[in-house]
């Protein structure tokens, strides 16, 4: 490796990085300062190392047992945010979705105040074409430009990828390094009063003082996790540490010392249950890094 610029941690506890503070060790993570810093470290990195790329660490689960590679974390470092003409924004995939969403308020652009309520950075929310209140993530981009392991760097656009509920496949090998998106004129006070209101709102109805990875399933076609999970009464089920959350059942928590392995059990028997119940299979939003 040449001489870094970003920071490199060996055998760094992933709970520290993950928002459901469980998972083992990575054997490295390395926290590049900007692009051309990722770059570099790239072109010289083992073709073979395993590689998982890692942001605010919400919507994941990592094993007991950790990640036996590199694990490079976008936050911080590649968190930069600039307007674009009168209606484009360049947003970093480090960037936390809430900061995007007020960065597009404070410049009186309207159409991302959603993205405040998801609680995780702009390449995830990319990745899983993130949602919430009825805005989607992929709705807004004009174009993206990715990064493989090499350190090469493509633009790409919506059509290059098939973007669906949840789901975004296509560029295999890439990952997303920063989005141009596009938005509308607006008034930027109401848009801070819209994220206000849907602050307040996921603050009643979600368990947001307790570590989570956010919605765990995917809603079924015309119905709702949670309801469904309530459904068969399972709020408030446990397995060791984890829990089916009592305010929104369709969140499960790390009630202080749980495992990934609890969470892993958990979620399995919600799935049984409902199945058993009613028929229908609920399928994870989260991802595992084992998957990934």
């Amino acid at each position: 490796m040449p001489e870094l610029r970003g920071e490199l941690l060996q055998s760094e506890p992933l709970s520290r990085h993950t928002t459901w503070r469980v998972g083992g060790p990575a054997r490295r993570l390395y926290r590049p300062v900007d692009i051309d810093d990722l770059v570099e470290f790239l072109r010289h990195l083992d073709p073979l190392e395993p590689l998982f790329w890692l942001g605010l660490g919400s919507n994941l689960l990592v094993p007991d047992s950790g990640f036996p590679g590199t694990v490079i974390q976008t936050l911080g470092g590649l968190s930069q945010l600039n307007r674009q003409g009168p209606t484009g924004l360049y947003a970093q995939a480090g960037a936390t979705c809430a900061k995007v969403a007020r960065f597009a308020a404070r410049h009186n652009l309207v159409g991302v105040e959603f993205l405040a309520g998801i609680p995780g950075t702009l390449g995830g929310a990319l990745a899983m074409n993130a949602g919430a209140w009825g805005g989607e993530t992929w709705t807004q981009v004009r174009q993206i430009r990715s990064i493989d392991r090499t350190g090469e760097i493509r633009v790409r656009r919506p059509t290059d990828f098939q973007i669906g509920y949840r789901e975004v496949r296509g560029a295999p090998g890439e990952w997303f390094l920063d989005a141009e998106m596009e938005l509308q004129p607006g008034d930027g006070a109401a848009g801070m009063e819209r994220i206000r209101a849907l602050l307040d709102q996921r603050a009643r109805t979600q368990p947001t003082g307790a570590p989570s990875c956010g919605s765990v399933f995917r809603n079924p076609p015309g119905d709702h996790a949670a309801r469904l999970i309530e459904s068969v009464g399972l709020k408030g089920c446990r397995i060791g540490g984890a829990q089916v959350s009592e305010k929104h059942a369709n969140f499960i928590i790390n009630t202080g010392q749980a495992k990934a392995q609890d969470i892993t059990d958990l979620v399995q028997h919600v799935q049984q249950q409902v199945a058993h119940h009613t028929g229908i299979q609920l399928h994870p939003e989260f991802k595992s890094i084992e998957d990934c």
